[in-house]
């Protein structure tokens, strides 16, 4: 099938599933336009690679402001870290009592929390830690609600595909996609780069950076069936036997963050392992890391089948993936540093806040370094674009910082908070056939507001 018949098939199949009530019939303006006279030529205004933290609200955002929107996730969802990851707590949308994020990623969050039934916590409550802050919530409903809002965007989801070549044009860029029985081309004048570690920026041979020992994955997973009184009791015991477990080899340290049994055995949200040298940068690497993840659960699960209480222990959810913390990040025109992020410098291209502790696993486990109160650092513009780049911006985890800068950006609200900034920008900027960098900020400012953003005053 050439890329000419899978769209009309796709606009045919979504007109089906408007007249079932499903979802909503794409607008004909957002609609990817076929080139007349190549096959297999299709023009779009704004390209979105990765349908993670980031990448999805950046499309979902680019088609709501009537772009031509094309999104490609190489997996099977939308929601990344949030759903493909099983971190289904997202966070952090507030600070000292406010809220700093909004948007589009905080009208997914909050709409999944009401429609699964549950409540949203106080946020004006001020915490020491920022745990109370996540916000706990399904998953798997998160991410049929991300595709919803997509497909009423009018945004065209690809899943299963990738760019394989990327090249610069004199007004944008010429992309070639593949995937599972589909190759084409794609035309765009802009391309916001959400996978994660920066993908396409590094296809581009723009300059990158990459700690050589990167934060530990973790293989998301919760364990049920413990008589949790036998278990209680026999606390000090169960702990002696993991230690002597650890000793012997038949379980690793990273099996737990920072060697407690009970931690994976009471975890509600399964986020309690450390895979080393976990590395998402390529499907080898990737491979290797969800092997290394998997094997660890196994290794748990045959533990707990010999304490006391843990008889009867299995598994109740377990990720596809090892989620990775970190791989690449760009080197943008901005640099932010953990003391522009600790003092909370409001930028003078600022377009989002991000509000996290320092929080750099290592093989210790981690102790996350919270921020003085009333800080709220902010994402500058320059952060988000390669420096000497034209027509590209990124957003999410491969924002340009420094390590532990990083990691604090990296989480799931400030990556959505970049998304929407990002896409804003790369519409406007399309729009007026012009870099990112080069569109005035009052008027990114202006329609982020207009679509429910917090921008950093």
């Amino acid at each position: 099938m050439n890329r000419r018949e899978y769209f009309k098939h796709q606009v045919a199949g979504t007109a089906i599933l408007a007249s079932s009530g499903l979802v909503h019939k794409a607008t004909a303006q957002n609609l990817p336009t076929p080139d007349p006279d190549q096959a297999n030529l299709i023009d779009v205004d704004v390209l979105v690679v990765g349908g993670g933290s980031a990448g999805h609200v950046a499309a979902i955002q680019a088609g709501r402001m009537g772009a031509k929107t094309v999104l490609l996730e190489r997996n099977s969802q939308l929601g990344g870290t949030t759903t493909t990851g099983g971190v289904s707590f997202p966070g952090l949308f507030h600070a000292w009592g406010k809220q700093i994020i909004a948007g589009v990623g905080w009208e997914l969050v909050a709409k999944s929390v009401e429609i699964d039934g549950r409540k949203l916590q106080d946020f004006t409550v001020v915490h020491k830690s920022h745990v109370p802050y996540h916000v706990r919530l399904n998953g798997q409903l998160y991410s049929l609600l991300a595709e919803e809002a997509c497909l009423d965007a009018g945004v065209s989801l690809a899943y299963y595909q990738f760019p394989q070549k990327v090249v610069q044009t004199e007004d944008g860029w010429l992309v070639d996609v593949v995937g599972q029985g589909v190759q084409y081309q794609l035309r765009c004048r802009q391309i916001v780069d959400c996978t994660g570690g920066a993908d396409v920026v590094g296809m581009l041979g723009m300059e990158r950076l990459r700690e050589d020992t990167r934060q530990p994955g973790t293989h998301v997973v919760t364990f049920t069936g413990f008589d949790e009184e036998i278990v209680k009791e026999n606390a000090a015991l169960i702990q002696k036997m993991y230690d002597e477990a650890v000793k012997e080899g038949r379980l690793q340290k990273g099996d737990t963050w920072s060697g407690r049994v009970m931690q994976p055995i009471k975890s509600r949200s399964g986020n309690s392992n450390h895979i080393f040298g976990a590395d998402s940068t390529n499907a080898a690497t990737q491979t290797q890391t969800n092997l290394a993840g998997r094997k660890c659960v196994l290794r748990l699960l045959k533990f707990f089948k010999t304490i006391p209480g843990g008889e009867n222990a299995t598994i109740d959810r377990m990720m596809n993936e090892t989620a990775s913390r970190e791989t690449f990040r760009i080197k943008g025109e901005t640099m932010i540093t953990v003391h522009d992020y600790t003092s909370g410098r409001v930028f003078d291209d600022a377009l989002s806040y991000s509000f996290y502790p320092i929080d750099l696993h290592d093989a210790n486990g981690v102790k996350p370094k919270h921020l003085s109160h009333g800080k709220v650092p902010t994402i500058p513009r320059g952060a988000l674009i390669p420096k000497g780049s034209k027509n590209i911006m990124v957003a999410g985890r491969c924002v340009s910082s420094d390590r532990l800068a990083n990691s604090a950006a990296r989480v799931q609200a400030s990556s959505m908070g970049m998304g929407q900034a990002a896409a804003v920008n790369a519409v406007l900027a399309a729009r007026q056939k012009v870099s990112p960098g080069e569109v005035p900020l009052a008027q990114v400012h202006e329609e982020l507001k207009k679509h429910g953003a917090i921008v950093p005053a």
